[in-house]
């Protein structure tokens, strides 16, 4: 396996808007730098890192850790809530590039 896996993705954030566009994101897992963390990556420099387990787990139900909730939005959508001192972010991802990236975080 190499030891960065990089992918993108669509993301769309969560929020008053009706329609928003899809934002892309850069989906990041470093084997050697810390095998258990994923980043993913926004326009504009903000980066989101968590347990990949936490991801994986809110594929099928959902879970929590510290300030970051992750459940499943019907059969193909996820979602997960990040709670910081700044506020509450909310984004939606399809799960299928999420289901990929995580399998080859394991191949």
């Amino acid at each position: 396996m190499p030891p960065v896996i990089h992918e993108q993705a669509d993301a769309w954030l969560v929020n008053d808007t009706p329609d928003l566009p899809a934002v892309p994101v850069d989906l990041l897992y470093d084997s050697e730098k810390d095998p258990r963390t994923i980043h993913v990556s926004f326009p504009g420099g903000a980066d989101w890192a968590f347990a990949r387990d936490l991801l994986e787990g809110g594929l099928t139900a959902p879970t929590e850790r510290g300030g970051v909730r992750v459940w499943p939005c019907g059969r193909t959508q996820l979602v997960v809530e990040v709670r910081s001192a700044e506020g509450v972010e909310v984004v939606q991802f399809d799960s299928a590039p999420l289901i990929r990236f995580l399998d080859r975080t394991h191949a």
